[in-house]
Parts: C-alpha cells; structure tokens; sequence
C-alpha cells in the first residue's frame, strides 16, 4: 500500500506507513472435538496482521471444513483486498464494503478486526468505543463438551475451566440418556446445541421435563437451517429459549425466520465483522430476542474480539481459548466462572507466539 495522509482528532498531520503480513496456522484441540459435523483436533486459521509506527493489529480467519470459505481462496484473495484498500486504515473501516465486496465472511471479519486493532492502538481507545458499544448486560459465559464416550464424560468435564455454564454438544440418537448422564455430572446450567442432528421435537421436550426447564440455558439450532416450522413448534412446547445458528447468518435471515426462535448465535466467520454483529445484535434485541455471543473455535484473537460486544449479549460462547492446545494470543479470561473482558487499546489482544508472517 500506498503512504496516507490522515488527521489526528488534534488536528495535526499524520502520515499513515501500513505494512500487512499473514500467516497460515493449525489451532490444535486439547481434546478431538466432535459435533453432528464429525470430529476434527484442529481447526485452520489465518492470521492477518498490519504494522504502523511500531505498532500492530491482527485479525483472524478461523474456517472448519464445513463452511464454504476455504483458507487457499482467503490467501488467494489478500493481495487484491490489500491492493484496494485505501491508504488510511480509519477510512478503509468506513468503505470496507466498497473495496473488500467480495470477500467471505471470514476474511472480511479479520480484515475488520486487524483495522479496528491498529486504530484503537494508534488513538489508545478500545473496540468498543469505536464500534460504539452499549448495553450493561452480564452474559452467562459457556465451556462446551464435545460429543463424549459416556465413560470419559466425567474425565472431560474435570479438564475444562469454570464457567457459568457446560455448552453440551448433541448428535444422533440417545440424546435423553446422554444429557441425563451429564446432568448428574455438571453442578452448572445446560445449553444444549444440536447442530442440526436432533431427531424431533418430542425428545427435546421429554428431556426437559425430565431434568426440568430450570437446568437449561437454552437449545440451539437443534433442527435444519430452513426447518422453521419445527423450530417455531419447540420453542411453543418449552420454556426454554430455542437459538438460531445457521439459520441466521445475517440481518436478512433474522427478518425471515418469523419468531421461530427466541434467540441468536451470532459468529463473525459466519456474519462477517464486528459491525455487522453488533446490528444483528440490535435488531434481535429489539425483536424481544435472546443475543448469544459465539465461535467457531477461534483463538483468544478472535474470542476477544468478538467479547467488545458482550455488554449486549445474555450468553457468552467465546470458550475457545480454554478448548486450544496451541493459542499464539492471549485476550479475554475467566475468573469465578465469568468472562474477563480485555481491558487496553484496540481489541485488548497480544500475541505470545513468534508468528512465521508471511509479507501481504
């Protein structure tokens, strides 16, 4: 790129020198992490960075296989982003849909979350001051448990950090037995996430009555992403709320869904940048819906960036930290079982890890 003039809010000169680097990587799970989608023990991930005047900000793409956006098509497209992009990366923020148009999801959210970064560093204010965060809410923060060997439950659940809440992913037949057994197990609240392999709603029902509504958080996508009548119908027959994943990727799904659920996940590699998550967010709350923070496993880079919204959310999914072997940033924490929000400039990250950047 280019130098840019830009101003400083005092008004004097400042001449913008970026320098954008990336670096592909395999963000390991201490466990194999399993979910209706199969099991995997890693997830691969670009990093984005960008340096001005000694300074530097990151942003992340984190893709499992089963998403569309593919990393070779994300490091293929890099160079025309960065080619495109204007000089002064506060104005490549505001017409980020003008020169980055066709990118995916996830490199969008991390061409974003790097701006955002280096900016909020420059001017020593935070993501959420210049996304213009509001809200006094306390999430409930989630760790998730994989689809588990009932024998090695009690064993997996031992490694994981506190938290308000046991994320518990579901697949396939047996889902009462299996969600009973861990009830009995986790002294903390349920969110049950199905990921569109729930057989019906009947056994959604009877494990609720069963353990009783008050032990669930919520129940997310347990049917298909265009299945809306059988979600409108569980969230009728429980009072448990019932969330969107894949069936609300965008502001557009969230206006076609017609109150079949009662809340939404909202994920950046899905969404695609922290803007458009905090207007989901908004027109949820607005519409009387649960707002529920979530990953794609990502690492503390990703996780922190997405927690500048957690003063709007009711549920707190960023736990990916705490499931990597392997995590080259270091963000949000957990104390007493609550999400520790990042505290400094930009998105409150740092890296710990000698990345190998590739120059963009």
């Amino acid at each position: 790129m280019r130098p840019g003039v830009g101003r400083r809010p005092g008004g004097s000169a400042d001449l913008w020198q970026v320098h954008w680097s990336y670096c592909p990587y395999r963000l390991r799970f201490i466990h194999p992490f399993t979910t209706n989608h199969g099991t995997r023990d890693g997830t691969d991930a670009i990093f984005i960075r960008v340096q001005h005047a000694g300074r530097a900000g990151y942003g992340e793409v984190t893709l499992p296989p089963y998403l569309k956006e593919k990393p070779a098509q994300v490091i293929a497209a890099l160079p025309g982003m960065i080619a495109a992009m204007p000089d002064d990366p506060r104005t490549a923020l505001g017409t980020i849909d003008e020169w980055a148009r066709t990118a995916g999801p996830g490199l969008r959210a991390a061409l974003q979350m790097a701006l955002i970064d280096l900016v909020g560093h420059v001017y020593h204010i935070t993501a959420g001051q210049l996304l213009d965060i509001s809200g006094s809410k306390e999430g409930v923060m989630l760790v998730t448990l994989g689809v588990t060997e009932p024998d090695r439950i009690g064993l997996v659940l031992s490694g994981l950090p506190d938290a308000g809440g046991l994320k518990v992913k579901v697949a396939g037949n047996g889902v009462i037995d299996y969600v009973e057994s861990i009830n009995k197990l986790a002294n903390k609240l349920l969110f049950i996430d199905g990921n569109q392999g729930v057989d019906s709603v009947g056994e959604l029902e009877t494990l609720i009555r069963r353990c009783g509504s008050d032990r669930f958080l919520g129940i997310e996508q347990p049917f298909g992403s265009e299945d809306f009548d059988r979600h409108r119908e569980l969230q009728a027959r429980v009072e448990v709320p019932v969330y969107a994943d894949e069936s609300i990727q965008d502001l557009a799904d969230l206006e076609k869904v017609g109150g079949a659920f009662g809340g939404v996940n909202i994920k950046l590699m899905k969404c695609g940048g922290l803007d458009r998550a905090v207007a989901i967010a908004q027109r949820a709350a607005g519409r009387g819906m649960r707002v529920m923070l979530g990953s794609m496993s990502e690492s503390s880079l990703g996780c922190t960036a997405m927690a500048a919204l957690a003063p709007m959310a009711d549920v707190v999914d960023l736990d990916g930290p705490w499931l990597i072997a392997n995590d080259p940033f270091q963000g949000i924490g957990l104390e007493e079982g609550k999400l520790v929000g990042p505290t400094g400039p930009g998105l409150g990250v740092r890296s710990v890890v000698d990345l190998p950047w590739v120059p963009g």
